[in-house]
């Protein structure tokens, strides 16, 4: 059993091995699931093959980030909360760094290259989202039924874009998936995840989760300080089901509508998200730093970071105490199937607005964008390449 004690880890050693994952894991959430399999089943069997697809399955149901849920999983199983602290740290620290640090040159990027190379991350975000569009439809929208939920639910989107209507699309698409997909199918997960702790801590965990949900909308505002920061990001981490790209349109309504960050830095930012390894939900940092919360760019980062993942990894201590009686059920084989469908809807309706109304600017740019989404979808080379093709080429179309 993964929590048996011969099979625990020091965090010192938990915190080594996500350390290097997180410098070296490019690509995204979805190859991140690849680099933890190699890394904990093949070569180091942390896991078995029954013990990793459990964890996935449980990342996949829960929103949040699920790439860092299931690192976040794994440090939990081998080394107790410490070891899920190790795993989340090491593996997050090296893209945080990374992102600050753009946005702290990001002020000088006013001149007609500087501006060209974040236009040019913008168009990153274009092929970027597009890809894993693209990706999303065919694995989670494979029947007539589940593409009407998501075209539906773009439909709605489009017209109604706030972050309320959004909770509600997804939440009717779970309805949906109830009443019309009675072929989903249910989980195959079988026992092999053990805890070291029961039913109670898990219960306290997913109250923590609810009362933060509920009670800090009531001590916010919609200016910038370090209670309405942790509210926003907290909601954007607690609804965002799909992993990394699908938080865009929440942290859009949340920081960009309001004001906070322009929707050039946002844009850039994500971009910039793109060229360097480890989770996405780091672009919380990056926000976190350009917000003017009157209490300083490193806290207020701080405090973006901590509360945009911290709903996820409440959901994980909460879930995996109870997951061995639901993961067999299939209602809410059901349940998730149509949630998955709605996600698809819901990053539709992002890639064109803000994503396309904001970056593609003409014809060339459109050009630039789609060569960059054939690099992802038809020759899968890594996304830092993308990056290079779209910066390059937007300073290129300046300077000529």
């Amino acid at each position: 059993m993964a929590g048996n004690e011969e099979s625990r880890r020091s965090a010192s050693e938990i915190f080594t091995v996500f350390l290097r994952l997180g410098l070296t894991s490019f690509g995204g959430p979805i190859a991140h699931l690849g680099y933890f399999r190699k890394e904990f089943v093949e070569k180091r069997a942390w896991l078995n093959e029954a013990q990793f697809a459990q964890l996935l399955s449980i990342s996949q149901f829960l929103p949040g980030p699920a790439s860092s849920q299931l690192g976040f999983s794994i440090g939990l199983l081998k080394g107790g909360l410490p070891g899920a602290m190790c795993a989340f740290l090491a593996f997050t620290l090296p893209s945080v760094f990374l992102l600050i640090l753009f946005a702290g040159l990001s002020s000088f990027l006013s001149g007609p290259v500087g501006v060209a190379i974040v236009h040019g991350l913008k168009l990153v975000a274009c092929a970027v989202v597009a890809d894993a569009l693209l990706s999303m439809f065919k694995n989670l929208c494979p029947d007539s039924r589940r593409r009407a939920i998501a075209v539906a639910a773009a439909a709605v989107l489009l017209v109604f874009s706030s972050s309320y209507v959004q909770l509600l699309v997804i939440l009717l698409g779970g309805i949906a998936g109830v009443l019309l997909l009675r072929e989903a199918g249910s989980s195959t997960a079988t026992p092999g995840i053990a805890v070291s702790y029961g039913h109670r801590t898990g219960a306290m965990a997913l109250i923590g989760f609810l009362a933060l949900l509920l009670t800090l909308p009531l001590f916010t505002s919609t200016t910038p300080n370090l209670l309405s920061v942790a509210e926003a990001f907290y909601r954007a981490g607690a609804l965002v089901f799909g992993g990394g790209h699908v938080v865009l349109p929440l942290l859009e309504d949340s920081v960009v509508t309001q004001g906070w960050v322009s929707p050039d830095q946002f844009l850039a930012g994500y971009g910039a998200a793109q060229a360097i390894p480890g989770p996405m939900f780091a672009f919380s940092a990056y926000l976190g730093t350009l917000i003017p919360s009157g209490s300083g760019a490193l806290l207020t980062a701080a405090v973006a970071l901590i509360f945009m993942f911290l709903p996820g990894f409440l959901l994980v201590v909460g879930v995996l105490p109870f997951w061995s009686s639901v993961s067999h059920n299939s209602l809410a084989a059901r349940v998730i199937a149509g949630v998955n469908a709605a996600v698809v809807g819901l990053l539709g309706a992002a890639l064109y607005n803000p994503i396309f109304t904001s970056g593609i600017e003409g014809t060339r740019d459109l050009a630039v964008a789609l060569v960059g989404l054939a690099l992802l979808a038809v020759w899968r080379v890594s996304p830092l390449l993308v990056v290079l093709w779209c910066v390059l080429a937007s300073v290129v179309l300046v300077l000529i």
